[in-house]
């Protein structure tokens, strides 16, 4: 009998660094198009502002572009429906939500102002209106 036994020991580690790699990728791939994917296709020329809040947390958009269409995150609907339209969404939603207008520069402060009266009349109790940053490239 041989009282001097060779065990061979197996590797059974796993090298996690690959994984780590592909999982972070991912989730810069998802922090960078999810802001995209609530906002209506509407070309909107936002007017230009020397600060910008947090946009992390999660709010409602109300699109209006130039030839008057109006849109509730991706739904485009009829202006006179605006109300309407955004008390639904709004009832689906945290009672305290951001509804932040995103109107093109080239409409009048009137035209944003009957939306922020909608937004209200339709319960919205924080409300913001969207700019672009002094400097930054439109498109």
């Amino acid at each position: 009998m041989s009282a001097h036994r060779h065990h061979t020991e197996q590797i059974t580690r796993l090298n996690l660094t690959p994984i780590i790699d592909v999982a972070l990728v991912l989730v810069i791939i998802l922090l960078v198009t999810a802001p995209m994917l609530s906002v209506a296709d509407l070309p909107v020329d936002l007017p230009a502002a020397r600060t910008r809040g947090l946009e992390s947390e999660r709010n409602v958009s109300i699109t209006l572009d130039r030839a008057g269409d109006v849109a509730i995150d991706e739904r485009i609907i009829e202006r006179g429906a605006l109300t309407a339209a955004l008390a639904q969404r709004l009832a689906t939603e945290n009672p305290n939500v951001l509804v932040v207008i995103r109107a093109d520069a080239g409409l009048t402060y009137a035209d944003i102002r009957s939306a922020l009266e909608d937004a209200r009349a339709a319960g919205a109790k924080r409300l913001a209106i969207a700019t672009r940053q002094s400097g930054v490239d439109p498109s």
